[in-house]
């Protein structure tokens, strides 16, 4: 496939990835774990290593990552797991967090109906209810093979021994100071002002993964871990109870399916809008062969700007939490649905979000987040994604835990028409209801080829997740990138509201740039936010393993050889 690559950046980035990524591009590779952090990969790959499986690697990575990676890492978060087993099984796992059930629709409103500010995002009333414990205890009641004590232990490890502050890790640190010491006072843990290169040791996290390694799930939903917790949540204005936290289940449920091409897809459904907007996405720009502009050329960026005004305008009013709402999966996805939707687009101007809404379906019945994907030496192949929603959640930090709260209450539309943190807008669907889980972007994928396991990926980013996720398959797929250049490429994000399109900055095209205002659209291209750190793992038709770690975080990947 002819590798089309427009801008001079591009093909500096992948004639750079080709280069440093060779070490990859080698058969010996048999196994490999991609995550926001080196210690977190190694720790997975250890796993292996020691015979474990897929599932282990990501139980050991995953509350690694809560010791390393605050700011998305958890234990008091949520997450969806996306699987394919060796033998072809295919599933997924909903370990999302829940609304209390003292919450209500208008919890964040005041007594004139207006968005009290910051009441969704920071301090306890931002806290749903965790769910990540459950889900990890959960994964390996099903698929386990090393003991749980074993998988928890290196992360009690590293709490213990500590970790090396990285130069992001530090401004992400700094830019938040001024949140922690409001929320938690002066004297909190992550308010010490750590350097690049400082040791962060974290003891009253490792005690508390002793006693989740001592006692499963239970030691976090029930005793001196969950009195704790709670205790903090109400100092900080949360509702959250003891039966919240002993009621919570995480839900299997049946993986969102689709095909683009010769390319059989698995990503995560509701209450994650991420398969369903992928989908849509991918299906919305098939027929038009965007393989056959160049990368990021004019053309190209219109089309799938376009199908994502669509899929965004269907993600704000049809998607929810699929417990409480009937979700028309069938038909939102369904070829006739979504060619009728892009009847009124043209090449020739921009549509306006302002004219695209939901599309109308039938009824018969009424960015901050982690990402890791693994393949273990068996085949088995795992995309999670995790988080605490905004940047260290909540900010509010349970000091003699060890760990900071998420502020998953903003993912719930709080007020009909009203932008959450990430711009998103909602409606009914996913209102805030008692036990009801919030809509999230988060998009783990496993992508077939030709019946042969092709791609394992994911990214946090927020609103941007599934177009990172979409940019990279194209990329991969359509443009002939190898996996590390398609993570490194510029990327661009449209969302249906606001109408403007954001672009990394400096690396796009200025002509292309100029074409596409001339048309209507609206260009941002002084961005500053990441859009996306993709981690993922491409297999060969002749069974290559290579692997990328997103360059615009601290991401690595490790691996095992045979």
């Amino acid at each position: 496939m002819i590798v089309r690559i427009l801008t001079k950046f591009t093909y500096i980035t992948l004639s750079l990835s080709l280069l440093l990524s060779g070490c990859n591009k080698t058969k010996d590779i048999k196994a490999a774990v991609v995550s926001a952090r080196k210690e977190a990969s190694d720790i997975g790959i250890t796993i292996l290593n020691k015979g474990g499986s897929a599932f282990d690697a990501m139980i050991a990575t995953d509350l690694a990552l809560t010791v390393c990676f605050p700011n998305a890492g958890n234990i008091s978060g949520g997450g969806f797991l996306v699987y394919r087993t060796a033998s072809g099984e295919v599933g997924s796992l909903d370990y999302r967090e829940k609304a209390p059930l003292n919450a209500y629709e208008k919890m964040y409103l005041d007594e004139n109906g207006d968005v009290i500010p910051e009441k969704s995002t920071l301090g306890g009333l931002a806290v749903g209810v965790p769910g990540t414990v459950a889900g990890l205890a959960e994964i390996h009641s099903k698929f386990g093979t090393l003991s749980w004590e074993d998988l928890v232990k290196p992360a009690i490890d590293l709490a213990m021994n500590g970790y090396i502050v990285t130069e992001k890790q530090e401004r992400s640190f700094r830019n938040k100071k001024d949140d922690f010491i409001k929320i938690n006072g002066e004297n909190t843990f992550y308010a010490q002002d750590f350097k690049a290169g400082d040791t962060v040791k974290n003891i009253a996290l490792a005690e508390t993964l002793k006693r989740i390694s001592k006692y499963g799930a239970k030691g976090f939903y029930e005793g001196p871990v969950a009195e704790s917790l709670i205790k903090r949540v109400r100092e900080a204005g949360g509702i959250i109870t003891h039966e919240d936290l002993i009621k919570y289940k995480p839900v299997w449920r049946k993986p969102l399916n689709f095909k683009y091409k010769n390319l059989n897809i698995y990503s995560m459904g509701p209450p994650s809008s991420g398969g369903v907007c992928l989908g849509q996405i991918l299906k919305m720009i098939e027929p038009y062969n965007i393989g056959q502009y160049y990368h990021n050329s004019e053309k190209a960026i219109q089309l799938i700007v376009e199908a994502e005004r669509r899929s965004y305008s269907d993600r704000s009013k049809h998607l929810g939490d699929p417990d409480f709402n009937k979700i028309p999966y069938n038909q939102i996805i369904s070829n006739k649905y979504l060619n009728n939707r892009m009847k009124s687009f043209s090449f020739d101007l921009a549509s306006q979000s302002k004219d695209i809404q939901a599309g109308k379906i039938s009824w018969t019945e009424s960015e901050e987040t982690t990402h890791y994907s693994i393949l273990d030496q068996k085949g088995n192949a795992i995309s999670v994604t995790t988080t605490l929603n905004g940047s260290y959640g909540s900010k509010v930090f349970v000091e003699d835990g060890g760990y900071f709260l998420n502020n998953e209450m903003d993912d719930f539309s709080i007020k009909p028409g009203f932008a959450n943190m990430f711009g998103l807008i909602g409606s009914e669907a996913n209102s805030i209801k008692p036990e009801k889980r919030m809509l999230s972007s988060m998009t783990p994928t496993i992508v077939m080829k030709d019946n042969n396991l092709y791609m394992i990926l994911g990214t946090p980013g927020g609103s941007t997740i599934i177009t990172s996720v979409l940019q990279t398959i194209l990329n991969v797929y359509e443009f002939g990138m190898d996996i590390q250049s398609a993570i490194n490429a510029p990327r661009f994000h449209h969302q249906w509201l606001p109408e403007k399109i954001e672009f990394e900055n400096g690396v796009f095209d200025e002509v292309s740039m100029k074409k596409l205002q001339e048309k209507g659209y609206d260009i941002k291209q002084d961005y500053t936010r990441v859009i996306g750190r993709v981690d993922a793992i491409l297999i060969s038709k002749n069974g290559i393993i290579t692997t990328g770690a997103d360059p615009r975080g601290d991401d690595k990947a490790s691996h095992l050889y045979h």
